[in-house]
């Protein structure tokens, strides 16, 4: 079988050395020692100041709504991980789903406007796929507006836009550092605030409330911390980003070379670096799209709707409302993500682009 996903992991005695480290300190969790590292690692590596390291993705962005206070309800793209729309959801915010552009996939400023009302106190766009989404357009909205703007930005590790790190974008921008992610610590997250203050009040959020030097606790909190044997990976795989990244880059070029004159890619931003998180193909139709899909699983590859289904048709999130989002309902039903890992052999590469290719040239 040729695997959607298969986790890297560096060797055993990289990840060694750091929990050597955490048996040395007896130091298991609550900001130690390799937290610590991974944090100023990560801050240097990313270009961003305010960083605070979680427990997941998904802890990520409730820690980001809570501490930039978010209340009413939020406009988010319908075309992404249940995450993103599942944690506004959780804390009782309601979700308005407004539609995304053609080319990128990433939700559209000027239908985010649209959907704007006197409760909405926040748009949380989407970077889909790592491809960064109009940064400038949304954060002109928030000030207009007087909304907070937090990006989900959970598959844009390590993206810049014109030399300037995607994740300073914003009032805050947070990361998944789960295990299919291409850096990951086997389970974490990160959130980047870009006020001090907003940091500082996430910081003692994800430590039940407690104020780290006086131990006061004056607002409410959670257990959202991540623990030393998460860093441990973390830190093992920063050692080998640059190398998982090179192995992504060759794979994902061999696809577009094999794939591009058959099927389409959504329009990656030109003025941006790119990580190679995910190999997303559009395909024509609906029909097209399954009968492919049933083809590769046929050949033991798995491929999947990446997003699918588009988020505004679940009825626990839509709170009765009806959100015409077009355009993401089209791109759901008509896209896959195809095999990308660091393991991945051209062979292996050239093997899903076969089946592809014999399907639709056949048909």
């Amino acid at each position: 079988m040729i695997p959607l996903n298969k986790p890297y992991l560096p060797s055993f005695d990289k990840y060694q050395k750091y929990l050597t480290r955490m048996y040395d300190n007896v130091w298991l969790t609550n900001n130690g020692p390799l937290v610590q590292e991974l944090t100023a690692k990560l801050k240097d590596y990313l270009g961003v100041e305010h960083l605070l390291l979680t427990a997941n993705g998904t802890m990520a962005l409730q820690i980001a709504y809570q501490a930039l206070g978010l209340t009413g309800n939020a406009v988010t793209t319908p075309y992404t991980f249940i995450a993103t729309s599942n944690s506004l959801d959780w804390l009782g915010l309601q979700t308005k789903f407004s539609d995304v552009n053609k080319s990128n996939l990433n939700l559209c400023p000027t239908a985010a406007v649209n959907a704007i009302d006197n409760e909405t106190s926040a748009i949380v766009p989407v970077h889909v796929y790592g491809n960064p989404c109009d940064v400038d357009a949304f954060d002109d909205l928030g000030k207009k507006h007087n909304l907070k703007i937090i990006y989900d930005a959970a598959h844009a590790f390590g993206i810049k836009k014109n030399n300037r790190s995607i994740l300073t974008h914003g009032d805050a921008s947070i990361l998944s550092f789960h295990a299919t992610k291409l850096f990951h610590c086997i389970e974490g997250g990160a959130v980047i605030f870009n006020n001090k203050e907003d940091f500082e009040r996430a910081e003692r959020m994800i430590n039940f409330g407690i104020h780290a030097q006086s131990g006061e606790i004056s607002r409410p909190g959670t257990n959202g911390k991540m623990s030393e044997a998460h860093a441990a990976m973390g830190l093992a795989m920063l050692e080998d980003i640059d190398f998982v990244l090179e192995c992504r880059r060759e794979h994902f070029e061999q696809y577009q070379s094999l794939l591009s004159e058959i099927v389409k890619m959504p329009v990656w931003d030109e003025e941006s670096n790119q990580n190679y998180a995910y190999l997303p193909v559009i395909f024509e139709t609906p029909e097209q799209c399954s009968n492919v899909l049933t083809a590769l699983e046929k050949n033991n590859i798995q491929a999947r709707r990446y997003f699918s289904p588009s988020l505004n048709t679940l009825t626990h999130l839509n709170d009765g409302q009806v959100y015409q989002c077009p355009v993401s309902e089209s791109f759901a039903t008509r896209t896959l993500c195809l095999p990308l890992y660091t393991a991945m052999s051209t062979d292996d590469v050239s093997t899903v682009c076969q089946v592809i290719r014999h399907f639709i040239k056949d048909k």
